[in-house]
């Protein structure tokens, strides 16, 4: 019989070692994961020489590049997938850790799970490694991983992580993919218009003026805009046509720096709210990730003055967070969750009702991701709506553009034919 030094996990994820009587390392391996723990190292201690260790998968060495970019949501979204299947199958963290920063590309992901192989080897646990890295792994994503290190359910709490995380992105796709098309619409009309502004009326107004035509209001406005776009007003440097492209990206740069302030968060927040059409869908969408967050912490075990907290910090709208801020301090102080909600007026009375519910039955995690399933359907049927709006808007917005440029110009184009054919007789 030899003697075997090993280092182990928990099923919480602690180190431990130790030494272990065996007559091979594969016996040694056994008897350790009799005991309940995960072997990530095993060694026969003999005169001072070190036997291989079968388990260790062997560790490349770290490149000293830099790693550019960050870590996608989808990138994310799989490799949580991926280690809660290997979680899943039984096999040792620190080993499934290793096997899926093999499998990765390199990039920002790679480079990040291989700090985590090392923090998770010196005995560190992952919740607390993986919390060094929080371009990577954000507050939400570590408390869960640490009340599944808790639990010794880090397998369920990983799964319901990848579940949550893929209808959060499903969500904001819809979102997104909803506002493509009508950008694209308005970006190709402004482009269009521009281009007649600049290079088309020009030569209509140097028309008017060979034949000496009084031009109309509209004509004459429509044809000092187009000398505006081109910069062809007496003292004027710098093209008005410009100031259109720019004045979105200003507008956007301005919009961020406002929002870099927690009073110009709330108030852009709240002004959004407000705003037809979109107010209702922003209002909707956060509604629906608010309750899907809480839901899921509370389901993962984590205390509720903690889980409210985290989810006031990633809801992403000022209006909320406060919200949520008033429910924090209602529960701390042992009153009701449903009161200071029903309050601040953020949400709907059906929503409030709900939670008061599972309040009463002690069900709020089930209540809360109800909610969520319920608000992502009406977030869907808001964004299938105003889809639909948006296209004959925009038609018509087009249209009146359209029209009113084809009218200034035909306007003094009658007076033209009129003078030919007077002149004619």
């Amino acid at each position: 019989m030899a003697t075997f030094v090993y280092k182990a996990l928990s099923g919480q994820g602690k180190s431990q070692e130790g030494t272990i009587e065996a007559a091979t390392s594969e016996e040694a391996i056994s008897r350790i994961k009799a005991q309940g723990y995960y072997p990530t190292s095993v060694r026969e201690q003999r005169g001072g020489k070190k036997a291989e260790d079968p388990t260790k998968v062997k560790k490349k060495k770290k490149g000293g590049g830099i790693t550019i970019g960050g870590v996608s949501n989808k990138q994310l979204t799989a490799f949580t997938r991926q280690l809660s299947t290997l979680q899943d199958a039984g096999l040792p963290l620190l080993r499934s850790l290793q096997i899926l920063e093999e499998q990765q590309k390199s990039g920002k992901l790679k480079a990040v799970l291989q700090e985590v192989c090392e923090s998770v080897e010196g005995g560190t646990s992952l919740s607390d490694s993986m919390a060094k890295h929080p371009s990577a792994f954000d507050k939400l994503y570590t408390k869960m991983v640490a009340a599944g290190e808790v639990g010794g359910v880090l397998d369920v709490i990983l799964q319901r992580l990848s579940d949550f995380m893929e209808k959060a992105e499903r969500l904001k796709r819809k979102v997104l993919g909803a506002m493509v098309y009508p950008s694209v619409v308005i970006v190709v009309a402004v482009g269009i218009v521009m281009f007649i502004m600049v290079f088309i009326i020009p030569k209509f107004s140097e028309i008017f003026k060979e034949f000496g035509v009084t031009m109309p209001g509209l004509t004459l406005f429509l044809v000092n805009s187009s000398r505006w776009l081109a910069g062809m007003n007496p003292g004027q440097t710098i093209p008005g046509a410009l100031y259109v492209v720019f004045a979105p990206v200003l507008g956007f740069i301005f919009w961020k720096i406002v929002r870099k302030a927690p009073p110009g968060r709330m108030i852009t927040d709240r002004v959004v709210m407000f705003i037809p059409l979109i107010g209702g869908l922003v209002k909707k969408t956060t509604i629906a990730r608010f309750t899907r967050t809480l839901g899921t912490l509370i389901n993962a075990g984590v205390p509720i003055l903690e889980a409210i907290t985290i989810t006031k910090e990633t809801c992403g709208n000022a209006v909320f967070e406060k919200a949520l801020g008033k429910v924090h301090d209602s529960i701390r102080e042992g009153e009701t969750f449903a009161a200071p909600l029903r309050e601040s007026k953020t949400c709907d009375s059906l929503v409030v009702n709900m939670i008061d519910v599972g309040e009463e039955t002690g069900d709020m995690d089930s209540m809360l991701l109800k909610i969520a399933d319920n608000y992502d359907d009406e977030v869907d049927n808001a964004v299938g709506a105003l889809v639909k709006l948006i296209e004959p808007l925009l038609v018509l917005f087009l249209g009146v553009v359209v029209g009113g440029i084809v009218v200034a110009m035909f306007l003094p184009l009658l007076s033209i034919i009129e003078k030919l054919s007077s002149g004619g007789k």
